[in-house]
């Protein structure tokens, strides 16, 4: 009877923690200036993914000048949609696996996954800001 009990427990565990996982609301998904101040989130809308913050462009010569473009998305972390509100605790780039909402509620997911509308309307606080120490 010990070693089902050994068996159980780890099966039991992981049972719970795929349950947790799949339960998750989005984090958020936030368009920043450089210093890290919410923005409106047109700002960020025609930005491709993967040169936000940073592009170049050539000088004429052979070489490239570094282009900064201010805006960006961050993502997760604290704080709030709020425009001029501070966001920290998060990052530049989505995590794999984790999903993240905007402002109206459009909500993606990071690395390869789909994007889908949820639920909750213009600066809502019902989609949470939980960081991975939460």
């Amino acid at each position: 009877m010990r070693r089902s009990t050994q068996v159980a427990a780890p099966l039991l565990a992981a049972a719970a923690l795929s349950m947790l996982t799949g339960c998750q609301k989005p984090e958020m998904q936030r368009c920043v200036d450089e210093n890290n101040h919410v923005v409106d989130d047109s700002l960020c809308a025609n930005l491709p993914a993967n040169q936000q913050g940073a592009q170049q462009r050539p000088d004429g010569h052979g070489s490239f000048l570094p282009v900064i473009i201010p805006y960006r998305y961050y993502y997760g972390g604290w704080g709030d949609y709020g425009l001029g509100s501070v966001a920290g605790g998060g990052g530049y780039a989505p995590v794999s696996g984790r999903s993240y909402a905007n402002r109206s509620g459009v909500t993606i997911r990071g690395g390869f996954g789909s994007s889908f509308h949820g639920e909750g309307g213009e600066g809502s606080g019902a989609h949470g800001g939980a960081s991975a120490g939460e």
